[in-house]
C-alpha cells in the first residue's frame, strides 16, 4: 500500500501527497516557491495576500488528483502513468515563476512557462523526475499547453486546476467575497467527449450541469481583476517594480537569469543596494506613485493600441518623455503609464456535452443562462483602466493622454524620434 503524506491547507483542508510528489517538494527549486508570493504587491493593499506559489502549487496538485479520481469514478479510466504525469505537471506548473507574480513578464522577460525547463530538465528536480520515470519533455509540454492529449486541459486550459485554485485561494487570503466559486460542482461536471458534432479527438469537456458554476467562475475572475489584481495601488507598485528591475538589468547589476531564480525579498534587497533616486526604498515603504489620470476602458475608443502592454521598451521611452513634458519637477522614473492586458480573461474554449448527448462549442450553446460569451468583451473593458501614476503632483490633459495611447506604435516612435511633443497642446 502506498504511503501518503498529509499537508494541512487553509483552503482545501487536507492535501495528500504521494511519495514522489513529496520528494519533488524537497528540492531547492520547489522550496524557492515558499518565498515567491502568489499575488506580487497585492499585500500592500490586502495584508493577508502573503500566500505563496508553494501553497498554490500544492492546491493545484490536490485539485488535479481530485479531478482524475472523479473522472475515473464516472467511467473515464486514465493510464496510471498518464495520471501521475498530469498530477505532477499541476504540481510543477509554476516552478519557473518569477518573483512578484506576472510583473516581470509585463516588463519584457520571457514567460515563466518557458523557464520551467531549467528546473525540470536538470538539477535535483530533473534527476528525480527521470528516476520516477516521468519524461521531463512530456511534463513540460503539459505545463506549456503544447500537447493535444485528452486531459491536457486539466493543466492548461479554460478550466484548468491552476485557475480553480488561484481564484479560490486569492479571494480567501485577501478576505474578499469576489472569487468564491463552486469548485466541487465544476470538477464533478468534467468529462471526456469527442470534438463538437461528435467529430475529432477526445478531449476534456464540460457537462451541461456545470454551466452555471462556470459562469460564476468567469464573473468571479472579472471581479478579482477589477478589485484585486488591477487595484490602482497594486498597479502603481507593479509599475515601480518593473522600472526598478528593467533599470538594474540595463545597468548590468542583474541578469535575467539572476532574476529568474530570485525570491521576492532577495530581489528587493538587490534593488535597494543601488537606489539612486529612492524608488526602491519608496516601494519598500509603500510610498507609491499616485494617480494623475484614471479612466475605465469603457470610456475610451474601442480600438486602442496595444503597445503600452506589449512593448515595454517603447512604453519606458514614452513614460520618460511624458515626465519631461508634464513638468512639475518630474524626472525619468517618476511617471508610469499603465494599461494592462489580459485578452484571454474570459476564454471558454471548452466543448459542452449537452443533455441529449451532442457536443457543441460552449460559446454556441444557446441555452447558457448568463451568456458570458456575449458580454465578455464589455466585462473585460470594464475591468481594464488606463492610468498614469506620478511620484509628484502634476496635472495632465486627459484628452491628450487618450489620443496618445490610441496611436499605433509606429506613430508614437516617429514622434519620439522627431522630438515632437507627445501631448498635443502642451
Amino acid at each position: 500500500m502506498t504511503s501518503l503524506e498529509v499537508v494541512r491547507d487553509p483552503l482545501w483542508n487536507n492535501i495528500r501527497l504521494e511519495p514522489e510528489a513529496l520528494a519533488l517538494l524537497e528540492t531547492p527549486a520547489f522550496q524557492r516557491l515558499r518565498y515567491v508570493r502568489q499575488l506580487g504587491h497585492a499585500f500592500l493593499v490586502y495584508p493577508g495576500a502573503t500566500h505563496t506559489r508553494f501553497e498554490h502549487a500544492l492546491g493545484a496538485y490536490h485539485l488535479a488528483r481530485k479531478a482524475l479520481r472523479l473522472l475515473e469514478e464516472a467511467g473515464h479510466r486514465t493510464d496510471e502513468a498518464d495520471a501521475r504525469r498530469l498530477a505532477l505537471a499541476a504540481l510543477l506548473h509554476d516552478i519557473g515563476h518569477y518573483p512578484f507574480s506576472h510583473a516581470l513578464e509585463e516588463a519584457g522577460l520571457p514567460g515563466h512557462e518557458s523557464l520551467a525547463e531549467r528546473h525540470c530538465a536538470k538539477g535535483a528536480l530533473g534527476d528525480l523526475l527521470v528516476q520516477s520515470g516521468v519524461p521531463p519533455a512530456k511534463l513540460l509540454a503539459l505545463i506549456r499547453g503544447e500537447t493535444r492529449e485528452p486531459l491536457a486541459g486539466l493543466v492548461s486550459g479554460a478550466l484548468d486546476v491552476d485557475k480553480l485554485d488561484y481564484l479560490s485561494r486569492d479571494a480567501w487570503m485577501c478576505g474578499v467575497p469576489y472569487g468564491v466559486i463552486d469548485v466541487d460542482r465544476l470538477l464533478a461536471s468534467l468529462t471526456l467527449a469527442p470534438g463538437p458534432g461528435g467529430r475529432g479527438r477526445v478531449t476534456l469537456a464540460l457537462q451541461e450541469k456545470g454551466v452555471s458554476a462556470l459562469e460564476s467562475l468567469l464573473f468571479a475572475k472579472y471581479q478579482m481583476y477589477r478589485n484585486v489584481y488591477w487595484h490602482h495601488a497594486v498597479r502603481a507598485a507593479t509599475c515601480m517594480f518593473k522600472r526598478l528591475v528593467r533599470r538594474a538589468i540595463a545597468d548590468g547589476r542583474l541578469t535575467v537569469d539572476d532574476v529568474a531564480v530570485a525570491t521576492d525579498d532577495g530581489l528587493i534587497h538587490e534593488l535597494q543596494r543601488e537606489d539612486r533616486d529612492g524608488l526602491a526604498q519608496a516601494l519598500r515603504e509603500r510610498r507609491l506613485a499616485k494617480r494623475a489620470f484614471d479612466t475605465p476602458a469603457t470610456e475610451l475608443p474601442a480600438a486602442m493600441a496595444d503597445w503600452p502592454a506589449g512593448d515595454p521598451d517603447l512604453l519606458e521611452r514614452v513614460e520618460d518623455r511624458l515626465a519631461r513634458e508634464a513638468g512639475g519637477g518630474l524626472a525619468p522614473g517618476d511617471l508610469f503609464l499603465d494599461f494592462p492586458v489580459k485578452a484571454a480573461m474570459f476564454g471558454v474554449d471548452i466543448p459542452l456535452l449537452q443533455r441529449d448527448g451532442t457536443v457543441v462549442p460552449l460559446a454556441e450553446a444557446g441555452h447558457v443562462q448568463l451568456g458570458l460569451h456575449r458580454v465578455a468583451a464589455e466585462l473585460y473593458r470594464s475591468a481594464r483602466r488606463l492610468r498614469v501614476f506620478v511620484r509628484k503632483p502634476v496635472t495632465l490633459p486627459a484628452a491628450a493622454i487618450v489620443a496618445l495611447v490610441a496611436l499605433p506604435a509606429e506613430e508614437v516612435r516617429a514622434k519620439l524620434e522627431s522630438d515632437r511633443p507627445l501631448l498635443a497642446g502642451r
